[in-house]
C-alpha cells in the first residue's frame, strides 16, 4: 500500500462528494466538532473568517491569533467559542510567544489551519532578511507548526491546514536564490514560490508525523473577490487578471465567475473534518477533492509535481531550518 504522496502517488479524486460550488455547509453537514480545539490564522476577514464561523457553528474552540486585537475582536463579535490571541506572522519572536502562552495551557491541538497570507505585495523583508511573501506565507507556517507540535502529537488524528493556491504554477523553489538577492524581484514568482514551499511542507510533514497520528494537507482555496488578499495589488495587475477594466473598473462578469467566500472555504472545512481523508495525508486539494496532478502549461489547475517532488521536499526541510534557526523532528 501506497504510504506517501510523493510524486503524486496519492494525487487523484476520492469520490468526496463535492465540487467547486460546495460550501461550507455543504462539507460541514452532520460532523459534530464538540471538544475540539483550533487554531485558524487569519481567522478574522475573508475565508478564514468563514472557517472560523463554520467550526465554531460545529461545536469547535477556535483561537484567532491576529496581528490587530481590536479589529479581530470587531469582526468576530457574536460568534461562540472564539478566543482571540495577538501574533504578527512576519515578526518570528511573536509567533514564539504565542505558541508558548498555548502550550502553557496544557490543551491539546486538534487543527491546525494555516490560513494566514499575504500576495500580490512589493519586494520587502522580514528582519532576517527574507522575502515577506516566503515569510509570511511559508516560513511562519513552519515555525509556528514546529512550535505547537507539542500539543498536535497529544491528539491522535489531529490535522494540519496549509492553504496554498494555485500560484504555485508560477514558480518552483529556487534554492539558489529564495529571498531575490540576485534577481530581479517579481511579486507573482514570490508568491509562487512561497506555495509551491507550502506543499513541499505538507507533504514532507505528512510522511514525517503520520507515526504520530498526525496528517497533514495542502489546500487551494479557489479564486474569490472580497478578501483582504488584494489589498496592496497593483492596479495594473488587477487588470491583467480582468478584475478591472482599462478604467480601473471592477468587472462585474469576471467577478461573478469566480467563487464564493464560504465555497472558498469549503475545502478547507473539508480537510480539517472529511472521514474519508482519515488513512490520506500529504495530498494538495481543491473544491473540496484531491486534485489532480498537472504538467501542461494551458491548464491552471490541479497540482505541479515540482511540489510534490521527494528530492525538493527534503532538501527545503534542511534549507527551512537554517532560515528558521530551528530543528523539527514531527517524528
Amino acid at each position: 500500500m501506497v504510504q506517501n504522496n510523493y510524486k503524486g502517488a496519492l494525487q487523484h479524486p476520492i469520490c468526496s462528494g463535492f465540487n467547486a460550488t460546495s460550501t461550507t455547509n455543504n462539507v460541514i453537514k452532520g460532523i459534530d466538532l464538540t471538544g475540539k480545539i483550533a487554531v485558524v490564522t487569519g481567522g478574522n476577514t475573508g475565508i478564514g473568517l468563514e472557517t472560523v464561523k463554520t467550526l465554531s457553528a460545529a461545536g469547535a474552540t477556535v483561537i484567532v491569533p491576529a496581528r490587530d486585537t481590536v479589529k479581530a475582536k470587531r469582526n468576530l463579535e457574536g460568534i461562540g467559542g472564539i478566543e482571540i490571541e495577538e501574533m504578527d506572522l512576519i515578526d518570528p519572536l511573536s509567533v514564539d510567544a504565542f505558541a508558548e502562552k498555548f502550550l502553557a495551557s496544557g490543551r491539546p491541538l486538534h487543527l491546525l489551519i494555516n490560513n494566514a497570507g499575504i500576495m500580490f505585495v512589493p519586494v520587502r523583508h522580514d528582519a532576517n532578511g527574507n522575502e515577506s511573501q516566503l515569510a509570511t506565507n511559508y516560513l511562519a507556517v513552519f515555525r509556528l507548526t514546529a512550535r505547537l507540535w507539542g500539543a498536535l502529537k497529544k491528539v491522535k488524528g489531529a490535522r494540519v491546514i496549509n492553504v496554498s493556491s494555485v500560484g504555485h504554477h508560477w514558480s518552483a523553489f529556487n534554492f539558489d536564490d529564495p529571498n531575490f538577492e540576485d534577481r530581479a524581484y517579481d511579486t507573482l514568482q514570490a508568491y509562487g514560490q512561497s506555495k509551491t514551499a507550502v506543499n513541499l511542507f505538507s507533504l514532507e510533514l505528512d510522511n514525517r508525523a503520520k507515526t504520530s497520528g498526525v496528517r497533514a494537507y495542502a489546500v487551494h482555496p479557489g479564486s474569490i473577490w472580497g478578501t483582504e488578499l488584494t489589498r496592496e495589488a497593483p492596479k495594473e495587475l488587477l487588470q491583467q487578471f480582468g478584475f478591472l477594466n482599462d478604467k480601473g473598473e471592477v468587472v462585474q462578469a469576471v467577478v461573478d465567475s469566480l467563487k464564493t467566500i464560504p465555497q472558498g472555504a469549503a475545502t478547507t472545512i473539508w480537510a480539517a473534518t472529511s472521514p474519508l481523508l482519515a488513512n490520506i495525508g500529504g495530498v494538495y486539494l481543491e473544491d473540496a477533492e484531491a486534485a489532480e496532478l498537472t504538467n501542461d502549461p494551458s491548464v491552471f489547475a490541479g497540482v505541479k509535481p515540482f511540489s510534490l517532488d521527494e528530492d525538493s521536499a527534503k532538501k527545503l526541510w534542511l534549507v527551512t531550518e537554517e532560515l528558521t534557526g530551528i530543528t523539527f523532528h514531527p517524528d
